[in-house]
């Protein structure tokens, strides 16, 4: 069985999916680390409730963010993990930490890449350029994290309409329910032990 750390920055919905997907049977790993990128987030409470063991890095703690990598690589490996989920994770990874996991770190994006991706394109942001642009459908991508801001080997994708009477928020809405199915269905795919 797969030992997975998720990484999260806020609410935790996705990595609720995740441990319900656990619980139920339907994804095969065991979640052996909940990292936040800050304290206080409602996120590190879900991991709590099931005894998932939770720690927080916050890059603001650091002088190089390599540093802060460097002792997340140190604890991840004393601990075998062998995955590393990013769950609504806002920070950017160092080379350092995405080298030591090569790929082996999977993030979900709350579009269809390689559309809506990179730099700037995160949260209800991505959402208001899509209305903006006019785009019919939207979505969610798993994909393999490398060195690019959302450039890695996309590994799965769903999607949603984009409705005429759409906000951003109503976007969002549909979009993370898909990641929601999207995101655990992927993991069983990839990471249970055939």
């Amino acid at each position: 069985m797969k030992n997975i750390a998720v990484f999260v920055s806020g609410g935790g919905t996705d990595l609720q999916s995740i441990i319900d997907a656990v619980q139920e049977g339907s994804l095969k790993v065991n979640i052996g680390l909940v990292i936040g990128s800050k304290p206080g987030i409602f996120a590190l409470e879900r991991a709590k409730s099931k005894g998932i063991p939770v720690r927080v890095f916050c890059k603001n703690d650091y002088d190089d963010i390599s540093a802060m990598y460097e002792e997340v690589i140190c604890l991840l490996k004393s601990l075998s993990i062998d995955y590393i989920v990013l769950a609504g994770y806002l920070s950017i990874l160092s080379p350092n930490i995405i080298n030591a996991f090569k790929n082996r770190i999977i993030n979900v994006h709350p579009a269809l890449l390689p559309k809506f991706g990179g730099k700037g394109y995160y949260g209800m942001r991505v959402h208001e350029a899509v209305i903006s642009s006019g785009e019919k459908i939207s979505g969610a991508t798993v994909h393999f994290v490398d060195e690019g801001t959302d450039t890695g080997k996309i590994i799965s994708q769903g999607i949603v309409p984009v409705l005429p009477d759409d906000t951003p928020e109503k976007l969002q809405k549909r979009v993370l329910e898909l990641e929601h199915k999207l995101l655990p269905e992927t993991l069983a795919k990839l990471l249970n032990d055939k």
